[in-house]
């Protein structure tokens, strides 16, 4: 089978078909069209199934991706799902939002020598799509049942990788989310034509088919407490994600029009799924509007091309960095120009202004200069004296990243330890908190940051409470 690979030299990279512009401006659909088998195979012949495989080194999960890129190439899907499978929990989300060229393809040895890099999420996408299709993909059976429970709180990509790795081994697994339907931020906080909420859905369907319980509604600390829950479980964990909005220390930061980023992505999702939702004043949707987005991450993104698919007027991306500075993917930047939404770099809000009631009308900002490097790496802005300007704006979305809550006082366990950040301090070998058998993953660990890495915590979370059970199992035993 080698004179199906290698064939980077006489192949360039190729993605699927892409709808036009025009097209996708009007709906929330999926914006690539399904890869062909025959285009699939041959993008991932030109894998040079390198010695050291960077792809794979850039991936948070270690996804063995020479291996089921040898294996697409060959026809041989089903057998490439396995080995994809076998390291990520759910690839078919992966290959569509994860930022690959931030990762993988922009590690590519091949990219790097001037071929272009193999579109592996693509080819992801393609081969756990096939296997959804053919039937390939199963629940979970373990082979023995396990008396010991677990809860879950939070149904995030985090708490659901840690879920489905728990349930493998037999344990009893409960999921506790506050909201009514299941996938956090994967439901409420992608817009459609990244991720088809239907694609959520269906995994959901498939933990719950492999003996998962899931209970929506109920708010951990108002509902029951922490302890409670503790109590119930053998062991607890903690995956309830970031969603505190940073905000604006500008003046007219608190007038009417103001919004924070998921506040706008849930409404308009929450629409897509048939939800009524209140509108607070008109200010959760964009039709008609003059918007302006503030901030340069991937949630950035998703705000200004909901609000271009909701029929603003226009959209316009206010961010204090340049391009090549800037932490979202380069590929949802181009998505965002090819669909009309203009960017100003290296500008900042100074203040807002309003329309005489309580309105936003005005943003007015200033220039920036990018000066030295700092700790980071990045290069520090400073605003340029006197270089004010004004846009005009019905309505500005605020997307300048998350913070933790106050999960002592939400949950009223004020002996669970956070870093100074607020985020959970847990023993990073063990990974519980200051409490007993309460263990934590994701980004109420991390910070805010990708699926993929919430991923591979809850990946990493379920194999250390596995340790844990399995102990206090040998403990329990001893002392009969």
């Amino acid at each position: 089978m080698a004179e199906k690979l290698l064939k980077f030299v006489s192949l360039g990279p190729a993605s699927p078909d892409k709808r036009k512009a025009a097209e996708r401006r009007r709906d929330f659909g999926e914006i690539y069209r399904d890869f062909k088998p025959t285009q699939a195979a041959a993008q991932a012949s030109r894998c040079s199934q390198c010695g050291v495989p960077f792809c794979q080194v850039h991936c948070p999960l270690s996804n063995n991706i020479p291996d089921w890129l040898k294996l697409a190439a060959e026809g041989r899907l089903e057998e490439a799902y396995e080995i994809s499978s076998a390291t990520n929990t759910f690839p078919e989300i992966c290959g569509r939002i994860c930022p690959q060229d931030r990762l993988c393809e922009g590690n590519c040895v091949i990219e790097q020598a001037g071929h272009g890099a193999v579109t592996i999420g693509a080819v992801e996408r393609h081969i756990t799509d096939t296997a959804w299709e053919k039937g390939w993909v199963q629940p979970v059976r373990p082979r023995q049942e396990l008396p010991q429970s677990v809860g879950i709180v939070g149904s995030g990509p985090a708490g659901l990788a840690a879920a489905e790795q728990l349930r493998r081994q037999g344990y009893q697994v409960t999921v506790y989310d506050r909201h009514d339907r299941f996938g956090g931020l994967l439901i409420y906080g992608i817009p459609n034509f990244k991720l088809d909420k239907a694609i959520v859905a269906r995994r959901i369907q498939h933990l719950q088919d492999a003996g998962i319980f899931f209970r929506g509604g109920i708010d951990i600390g108002r509902d029951m407490s922490l302890m409670d829950l503790r109590q119930q479980h053998d062991a607890v964990l903690i995956a309830t994600g970031v969603y505190k909005a940073r905000d604006i220390a500008a003046p007219g930061s608190g007038l009417a029009g103001i919004m924070p980023a998921l506040s706008y992505l849930t409404a308009s999702n929450r629409r897509g799924l048939g939800d009524q939702v209140q509108d607070q004043g008109g200010n959760l949707d964009a039709a008609g509007k003059n918007v302006v987005v503030i901030g340069g991450g991937d949630t950035a993104m998703d705000c200004v091309r909901t609000a271009v698919r909701q029929g603003a007027r226009s959209v316009k991306c206010l961010y204090r960095r340049d391009r090549q500075n800037m932490p979202g993917s380069q590929r949802e930047v181009a998505h965002a120009e090819e669909e009309g939404v203009e960017f100003v770099w290296q500008a900042a809000p100074e203040a807002f202004l309003d329309d005489g009631a309580g309105n936003v009308k005005v943003v007015r900002a200033h220039r920036i200069h990018l000066g030295l490097p700092d700790a980071t790496g990045r290069q520090t802005p400073r605003v340029i004296e006197n270089s004010h300007f004004h846009i005009e704006a019905d309505l500005v979305i605020k997307a300048l990243g998350f913070d933790p809550e106050d999960l002592p006082q939400a949950f009223d366990v004020p002996q669970l330890s956070v870093s100074k950040w607020g985020t959970i301090r847990i023993e990073h070998k063990t990974m519980m908190s200051s409490i007993p058998g309460v263990f934590a993953a994701g980004d109420i660990v991390r910070g805010a940051s990708l699926v993929v890495w919430a991923i591979r915590d809850g990946r990493d979370a379920a194999t250390a409470m596995a340790q844990y059970l399995a102990k206090a199992e040998r403990i329990a035993k001893a002392a009969e």
